[in-house]
């Protein structure tokens, strides 16, 4: 073999590592990000393990998987309405002074969850109560963080950054639910609850070694003048608004997350630890998803890839209800995770390069209304339908359902199945000829 032959193995063995391998070029080209990404990686952590004793809590002082539902259902109009209120904010303050503060008072409440658990038998209410001031917290904490990505990396690399995201998303979802089912096992709720306070606690003291993220340019005040101004411009991006109807359909139909419990309990003959193990599989095959996303920056119909991701989740969820052998029902798990991850990607892309810097703390907001309302929906959904039926049931026609009603509205948005780049250069030159887009390119300039 000559040595013109094993340059070229080389060289394509190269090519194939890097469309597989994560590509974390985000992280050496820019030490903001790579500090917002480091403390998120230390906050979800904890923040995992506080959404699987919460449901776990509530199952065992009720047994009613309703009662689960309803703890979810519990988050949902706070979350809305601080969601679109906290894109305002993030859009006209600090962004990185918004981090901080609100990661502060979610560790004051779920430190209020940590005293509730020390209880024999803590009310009820006052479980529902506290998730839903957290819901509104976190509402009004993630779209300044999912806003701020844009302003840190340039335009070329962005998918790769929500890759990395994702990843430490994903980390956390399978670290996070595991050893929380272990910490419930072995130290209680209030100790699992405790070690979220602390992780938040960290996550700040890494933010305030950001640089300050003031607005790049003058925008309206926060309120609802502001808000509807947002929605207004959404009107106009039928392939954003395609990708939050898709992602409102796979969470209501196939989020499975409510169900945990019963089908680890009853269905699977678990305990805590099974039910660990449910809440962490998703993780697990998002995050084998993410690190082998390199391939993501070659692809160009991100619209299509949202559709049929989303398809292979429905299908993956039915799967899951059907399943009575533990090691299935993870597997299946995993690919529904996967291609979770894969949607997200490109449906995170699809919007943060078609709306300019001044909106896009508003547009994050409906998307993390969307992206955290729906699986509430979707738990509440399927705790009723598993009340009057049975668990398997519940997965197994929303599952299928999620396919079904994907497929068909890959059809009809014609926007969204068609997106590619091309849109998002032509998007963005657009709100340069207003100036709409003066700040973004400012920012990328200065990369």
């Amino acid at each position: 073999m000559t040595a013109t032959d094993n340059q070229g193995r080389t060289q394509r063995s190269g090519a194939v590592r890097r469309r597989l391998v994560i590509d974390v070029t985000p992280l050496r080209e820019s030490p903001d990000f790579r500090r917002l990404w480091t403390g998120h990686a230390v906050a979800i952590l904890g923040t995992q393990m506080t959404r699987v004793a919460v449901p776990y809590q509530v199952y065992v002082l009720t047994d009613s998987t309703l009662m689960v539902g309803l703890a979810s259902l519990a988050q949902l109009i706070p979350l809305m309405v601080c969601s679109l209120f906290g894109g305002s904010v993030a859009d006209a303050v600090d962004r990185r002074k918004l981090l901080v503060v609100t990661e502060g008072l979610l560790a004051v409440v779920v430190g209020g969850l940590a005293l509730l658990a020390l209880l024999d038998s803590p009310p009820i209410w006052a479980i529902f109560v506290l998730v839903a001031v957290t819901a509104g917290l976190s509402a009004l904490e993630s779209p300044a963080r999912s806003a701020a990505v844009a302003g840190l990396v340039r335009r070329q690399i962005l998918p790769s950054a929500f890759a990395l995201n994702q990843t430490l998303t994903q980390v956390g979802a399978i670290v996070g639910p595991a050893v929380a089912g272990v910490v419930i096992a072995a130290l209680g709720l209030s100790t699992t609850y405790a070690l979220n306070v602390v992780t938040f606690l960290v996550s700040i003291t890494v933010l305030t070694r950001m640089r300050p993220m003031p607005p790049a340019h003058q925008v309206t005040k926060p309120g609802l003048k502001s808000v509807i101004e947002g929605l207004t411009y959404l009107r106009s991006k039928p392939a954003v608004m395609g990708c939050f109807l898709a992602d409102v359909n796979a969470m209501f139909f196939g989020m499975p997350r409510a169900l945990f419990p019963a089908i680890a309990l009853g269905q699977l003959g678990g305990d805590a630890v099974t039910v660990g193990l449910l809440h962490a599989a998703p993780g697990a095959g998002a995050l084998i998803g993410a690190l082998t996303s390199g391939w993501v920056g070659s692809v160009t119909r991100h619209g299509r890839a949202v559709i049929i991701s989303i398809i292979v989740w429905g299908l993956a969820i039915a799967g899951f209800g059907l399943s009575h052998w533990l090691p299935l029902t993870i597997a299946l798990l995993m690919v529904a995770g996967a291609a979770d991850v894969v949607s997200a990607v490109f449906r995170q892309t699809v919007l943060q390069l078609s709306v300019p810097d001044h909106l896009r703390g508003r547009l994050s907001a409906v998307h993390i209304g969307v992206v955290t309302g729906g699986p509430l929906l979707g738990d509440a959904r399927a705790g009723a339908t598993a009340s009057f039926s049975s668990p398997a049931f519940a997965m197994v026609s929303g599952g299928l359902a999620c396919a079904a009603v994907m497929g068909i509205l890959g059809w009809r948005l014609t926007a969204l199945r068609r997106w590619t780049l091309a849109d998002a250069e032509s998007s963005a030159g657009a709100d340069a000829e207003t100036g709409a887009g003066a700040g973004a390119e400012r920012r990328e300039d200065g990369a």
